[in-house]
């Protein structure tokens, strides 16, 4: 069978033919070649068309879709383009297609040259607006959520958005600058004590300087940039993972391609003109931190208590080297959280620590030994240089934890991104007698079944596994394996739902040489394969609904693939040939009424639930009050909601958990591992998930 990279070079060779026969090569003053453009989207939609799992009909509806998509990303909060700039893009709503086919970029060049001239004309409005004091008394609210606003019908609707933007954005600085005051003088110390109207000039001429540099970044944004947004709005058509990465200096390429920021430990991906956490990095400095979580809109990016740089409008390499910076230093990311909350979130930049990144071990030992292994990730040495490979970790883990008598074990994949789709195959062999783990289907193809070999049980005892929102791919993959088998009650919230595999293609590599001269072309992903799980049902979509529900924030908010544009679909095919858990003795209902009954009568989940449900609210109610004391009200009372959640967790039972002597004596006294170690200690002692886990297993799983 050709490889899906041979597959590609014959389809762009024969392309190249026509391409080569077809058109003329002119040079444009940017050095750009006229024909290169067009080269390169009749080959990213030969690509997408002969490669991705589920080709689209390139047609009038798929017109639409890719029109949507690339408007709202042009202008997500409507704050340049005009009603009547909209009605004459309007016009190509059902073009697209035909112009993909013609390699035609005339809708584009339009959307390109409209957006340039309102970007030029709008800078007038900050200055002007900015300059003089905004009456805080006045009753009025404003429209936070994009895709709830109108595009202004004229100019001066316009300017009137524009005010009420920066009156928000100047009463949440001066809101800010109060708190700290009135904090300073509670606590005994000499500060200066500014009068409402100092401190309302001193936010706005912050703000000033800050839409001074924003502006600059805005010019700086080229008609090539606003290519790649258009490209990628009609890639995204295709589903949210497959898209287009132009070419860039290493770096920079280096940066989109891995998704991984030096200094933190975040991926970061920009959609509908916000900068978006989409992974935290096991180990990373985000990942220890703790506050940094896949969802968040990063807003503002401060270099520890220097002013705030705005980051709406910036290009993701510009962010990212804002974000970046020398081990030790601090930065301040203010992020909207999925809940439509504010946060500031202090990280000090350092290097990844790769021991957290790994599988880690501990004993809890309340009424009987119960072992609790937590994995970050399926880490796999791809390179084969002798690395670390979690399937052989966990492994290990089990090993050291039955040597110390366990009587119950919990997998924890909360937060875990997924990863090495071969060592959650080797996991889940751990724990059953040899069979089919997962099928992966192409587009083309029937599903191949990846199989456990090794008829060798590693552990036979009880196991839970606790899952999340943040649970994904492999995680999915393992835990639904487990649940299928009936070999493990699957504790949480329902998982990401996230069941496609990507596959990198370089157009460098798959045009042949007869376009060296208009390389670089940059790189296309695709999606080329689903999961399904061995009952026949994909994780895609639907992820994986634990046995044990149990509240969680995120559960109530609109999160994971179900939420993104365009995702692909649930189906079902074939069941595989396997045998349930030989030793099953799973009663699920009974496990579900005895956990119902305890988290009613749990003050904590209580309140999470609460919370959630407050949360959900909350995000669903898009508007603010401009009246600084109806504002500040708004801020005290979600403050003090949150202050009561963190007063209830110190009633929260404490786990009596342990690490094993040999985990102790490889410790040693390296002050940095104690203190890392102390840490893991303490999130397991006071984890209320982790708390149930072990009921069930005392409980229900004898």
């Amino acid at each position: 069978m050709l490889s899906l990279t041979t597959r590609f070079k014959i389809i762009l060779s024969v392309l190249a033919v026509v391409l080569l026969t077809g058109s003329f090569i002119i040079y444009k003053s940017s050095g750009v070649p006229e024909g290169k453009n067009e080269i390169l989207i009749k080959a990213l939609m030969q690509g997408l068309s002969t490669g991705h799992y589920k080709p689209e009909k390139v047609d009038d509806s798929f017109s639409k879709k890719a029109f949507g998509l690339y408007l709202e990303r042009l202008d997500y909060n409507k704050k340049f383009l005009l009603a009547s700039d909209v009605d004459k893009l309007r016009k190509y709503e059902t073009a697209i297609d035909d112009q993909l086919r013609e390699g035609s970029y005339e809708f584009f060049d339009l959307s390109a040259a409209l957006i340039e001239q309102r970007v030029k004309e709008t800078e007038a409005y900050y200055k002007e607006i900015l300059a003089k004091p905004f009456d805080f008394e006045k009753d009025e609210v404003i429209e936070l959520e994009g895709k709830k606003l109108s595009y202004p019908k004229d100019k001066a609707a316009l300017k009137e958005e524009w005010r009420k933007q920066l009156k928000y954005q100047t009463l949440v600085r001066l809101a800010d600058m109060q708190k700290d005051q009135d904090k300073a003088i509670a606590n005994g110390e000499k500060v200066e004590k500014k009068t409402f109207e100092q401190m309302e000039k001193e936010a706005r001429e912050k703000l000033t300087k800050n839409y001074k540099d924003l502006y600059d970044r805005l010019f700086q944004i080229n008609k090539e940039d606003r290519r790649s947004t258009y490209i990628n709005a009609i890639a995204n058509v295709y589903d949210p993972h497959t898209g287009y990465f132009p070419p860039k200096a290493k770096s920079d390429f280096d940066i989109n391609f891995t998704g991984r920021l030096e200094g933190i430990g975040a991926s970061l991906t920009e959609s509908d003109g916000q900068i978006k956490v989409n992974e935290i990095v096991p180990g990373s400095p985000s990942y220890l931190q703790g506050d940094l979580k896949p969802g968040d809109v990063i807003q503002k990016v401060a270099q520890g208590k220097e002013e705030p740089v705005i980051v709406m409008g910036m290009r993701l390499d510009d962010a990212i080297q804002l974000i970046r910076g020398k081990k030790g230093t601090e930065v301040r990311l203010t992020v909207k959280k999925p809940d439509g909350s504010n946060k500031v979130i202090p990280i000090v930049r350092d290097v990844i620590v790769f021991e957290e990144t790994y599988a880690q071990s501990a004993l809890i030992e309340d009424n009987g030994k119960i072992g609790y292994i937590k994995l970050p990730g399926f880490y796999a040495d791809f390179e084969r240089n002798g690395g670390r490979n979690s399937g052989a970790d966990v492994k290990a883990e089990v090993e050291k934890l039955k040597a110390a008598g366990m009587k119950g074990l919990i997998l924890d994949l909360r937060n875990n991104g997924g990863g090495s789709l071969a060592d959650a195959v080797e996991m889940a062999g751990l724990f059953i007698e040899k069979g089919p783990i997962v099928q992966v289907k192409t587009s083309s193809g029937k599903a191949i079944v990846l199989d456990d070999r090794d008829p060798k049980v590693q552990y036979d005892g009880p196991l839970t596994v606790l899952v999340n929102a943040n649970s994904a791919s492999a995680s999915e993959i393992l835990a639904a394996a487990l649940q299928d088998y009936k070999r493990a009650v699957i504790i949480g919230s329902p998982t990401y739902g996230k069941g496609t595999v990507q596959q990198f293609i370089e157009l460098d590599e798959a045009l042949p040489a007869q376009f060296n001269t208009y390389k670089p072309f940059g790189a296309l992903k695709l999606t080329t394969q689903k999961f399904y799980r061995i009952n026949g049902g994909t994780t895609q979509l639907r992820g994986v609904t634990p046995d044990v529900l149990l509240p969680d924030a995120y559960s109530y908010m609109e999160f994971g693939e179900k939420e993104q544009n365009y995702p692909l679909p649930f189906d079902e095919i074939s069941p595989a040939n396997y045998k349930t858990w030989m030793n099953n003795k799973l009663n699920v209902a009974k496990i579900q009424a005895n956990s119902k009954s305890r988290i009613a009568q749990n003050k904590s989940f209580s309140l999470i639930k609460e919370s959630g449900e407050r949360l959900k609210k909350q995000s669903q109610n898009t508007t603010r009050s401009l009246q600084f004391a109806k504002y500040l009200a708004e801020e005290n009372k979600a403050e003090a909601e949150a202050k009561r959640y963190e007063e209830a967790q110190k009633d929260v039972p404490v786990l009596n958990v342990n690490r094993l002597p040999q985990d102790l004596k490889a410790i040693g006294s390296d002050t940095a591992q104690v203190a890392r170690n102390k840490e893991f200690l303490k999130s397991i002692r006071k984890d209320i998930y982790i708390e149930e886990a072990v009921a069930v297993i005392q409980n229900d799983l004898k």
